[in-house]
């Protein structure tokens, strides 16, 4: 697709600004009703999904040009969707599909983020988003008894991720992670140092063409590897083997989950039992690649047509995600399960979750945005009597223990996987 298919998106939109709000039904607190952190750090619409609307007609129309205004209103955006599930309240058009492709645009017409453009050059280069060797791309397994899926068969294969593979303080989690599913008897195995990225985030940038340079990698080497089951502890990566593939057109064949998804089967089948304490009160951070941009893509071929040469509708009838289909029970009764931990409900949740601030390249060219993002985040975490936040991603887990770093916020932060190993 391109801009021009937006076209009319654009002339739709009504400049309400219910995009940088959450939906009104799902305000619950005065301090805590917005959903836009880019429109919420800097005061201008144009940083709005709405504003970009108006950003995208007049540069179709050739009435501007790339100025560094404009790019820069389009680049600090965590690409997280809040303003796709409230503009769809009200109305039915596409404000983040929009925003995709005025990126792809811009990378193709040399206009993209110089940051970004670093980051693109290292994953040419190593295929991970963390600019770190690839021949270390297996170190944080090595110890485990799990099966190398480039010399032997298994059911399940185990993608850990860029953030995972390569952050050495978050490495106790994915090998716990993994530990658990191997402790309850999984035919599982990894990919090793042959793993590679997913490609969601840097298409999140604007790069359409590395993520289908992946998204072919990874479809051929899982069928070779001929596995029935891809389980991820990466949200990011979660989004894109079940969603972002489904969108171009390479759709995984074999089941994808993220490991909280496999965590609840597995518990519910009583191969993994939450006996232990935690006596800790905890909030749940949704995250967006697991939460909203995790439901299923929806595939329509059709055209736009005007009813009494006036209202747009389509031919066939148009269906829309609206952000309610991602993983959002699971996880929450995972925590209810364990002995002894209470779960508090920030005031923003589900498919109207404040975004972490580490999505859309934000994390890499904006660390400062990041942590403004994540900061709020905190407050309204510590703002319900949470002792600790807890989320299922890696890419949150890093911009919360950052943010906590930096602001000097007296929480605790858990991925989900933390707190099944001290319950088992």
């Amino acid at each position: 697709m391109a801009i021009e298919d937006f076209e009319h998106d654009s002339l739709r939109c009504i400049r309400c600004s219910y995009c940088k709000w959450i939906p009104w039904e799902n305000m619950r607190h005065p301090d805590f009703m917005q959903g836009c952190p880019s429109a919420a750090r800097y005061h201008f619409h144009a940083y709005s999904s709405g504003g970009k609307f108006n950003m995208a007609l007049s540069l179709m129309k050739g009435r501007i040009d790339y100025t560094d205004g404009y790019l820069d209103a389009l680049y600090k955006c965590q690409m997280d969707g809040s303003c796709d599930v409230s503009c769809k309240a009200t109305n039915d058009i596409e404000p983040l599909q929009l925003m995709q492709e005025m990126r792809i645009k811009c990378v193709e017409e040399g206009q993209g983020d110089p940051v970004h453009a670093l980051t693109v050059e290292g994953l040419k280069k190593e295929d991970n988003m963390l600019q770190c060797l690839k021949a270390d791309r297996g170190r944080w397994a090595e110890g485990l008894a799990v099966k190398d899926l480039t010399k032997e068969k298994a059911e399940v294969a185990f993608h850990a991720g860029c953030r995972y593979c390569f952050d050495e303080e978050l490495r106790p989690t994915v090998r716990g992670g993994l530990n658990l599913l191997l402790s309850a008897g999984v035919d599982i195995g990894i990919m090793g140092q042959s793993e590679v990225c997913c490609g969601g985030r840097v298409y999140e940038m604007g790069y359409l063409g590395e993520l289908i340079k992946y998204a072919e990698h990874n479809q051929e080497t899982f069928k070779t590897a001929g596995v029935k089951i891809l389980v991820t502890p990466c949200s990011d990566c979660y989004q894109s083997f079940k969603v972002l593939y489904d969108k171009i057109g390479r759709k995984l064949d074999m089941e994808v989950l993220h490991i909280t998804e496999y965590l609840d089967r597995l518990i519910r089948q009583g191969k993994i039992e939450l006996t232990r304490k935690v006596p800790l009160t905890v909030t749940y951070h949704d995250p967006c690649h697991l939460g909203r941009l995790a439901e299923p893509w929806i595939h329509w071929k059709g055209k736009e047509v005007k009813v009494l040469s006036q209202v747009i509708c389509h031919e066939p009838p148009k269906k829309y995600r609206r952000g309610a289909n991602g993983v959002y029970d699971i996880p929450r009764e995972i925590l209810k399960r364990i002995p002894g931990l209470r779960l508090v409900e920030m005031y923003r949740t589900r498919e109207s979750a404040w975004c972490c601030g580490s999505g859309g390249g934000v994390k890499e060219a904006f660390p400062d945005f990041a942590i403004w993002t994540g900061a709020e985040r905190l407050k309204e975490a510590k703002a319900v009597g949470a002792k600790a936040i807890v989320s299922a991603c890696p890419w949150c887990t890093r911009n919360f223990l950052d943010t906590a770093s930096e602001t000097g916020e007296k929480i605790e932060v858990y991925d989900l996987i933390d707190l099944v190993q001290k319950a088992v």
